[in-house]
């Protein structure tokens, strides 16, 4: 609030910036923008082109990625684990299909953060994922279960099949709930200081593998 002179009316710089804005489009004609977003991928989903796209960006991110057919899986998922060096118990969300889940623990729900911070990693499915961003979206479905075992565990291996790879971001929305809490992953959790530096595995797992299911 400012107020040069006795006696003046306070101004907040909010206020005089409103107050500009006004000024500006007083009598001026608002024309609706055209909204001819796109809405669908030039490939479709699960094509090569698109899978390839994925796991480059995957990559990108400094995330591991597995390919494997459905007949391959649990080995895949095997090898992940012992890649990323786990070296201690693994959590599975309740409905894992087992023909493919390691051995683990099934989550109940009733874990407390401190309890789930003794799993050395995670195992899960997916939603659907988006190929032009390497983004994975998780919906907290049975086979990924809920929003914590997927934040708090040092690795997270997740099983995507092509069919859920999608080429953009319009087409990935269109496969998702409103009403379910949804989790967007991009690469391992990491973020930077102001020099730069990557410090990794401060919001969500230190290590992302990406099991994908191409046949």
């Amino acid at each position: 609030m400012v107020g040069p002179h006795q006696g003046a009316v306070l101004v907040s710089a909010r206020d005089e910036v409103l107050a500009r804005v006004r000024l500006a489009l007083a009598g001026a004609e608002l024309v609706e923008p055209v909204r001819g977003y796109r809405q669908d991928g030039k490939h479709a989903p699960g094509s090569a082109t698109v899978i390839d796209l994925f796991e480059d960006r995957l990559i990108d991110y400094k995330a591991t990625v597995r390919r494997t057919d459905v007949a391959g899986l649990r080995v895949a998922v095997a090898e992940a684990l012992v890649a990323a060096g786990v070296d201690g118990p693994v959590l599975l969300p309740p409905g894992l299909p087992p023909e493919w889940a390691p051995e683990g623990r099934a989550d109940d729900g009733t874990l407390a953060a401190y309890e789930l911070d003794g799993f050395a990693a995670v195992v899960t499915a997916a939603r659907v994922a988006c190929a032009e961003t390497g983004t994975i979206v998780l919906d907290a479905a049975p086979d990924q279960g809920r929003r914590a075992i997927t934040l708090v565990p040092d690795v997270h291996v997740c099983v995507v099949l092509s069919g859920q790879v999608v080429h953009t971001v319009p087409e990935m929305v269109s496969r998702l709930d409103p009403t379910r809490p949804t989790t967007f992953v991009s690469g391992p959790s990491a973020t930077s200081d102001i020099e730069l530096d990557r410090v990794e595995g401060v919001h969500g797992p230190r290590t992302l593998s990406v099991v994908l299911v191409t046949a």
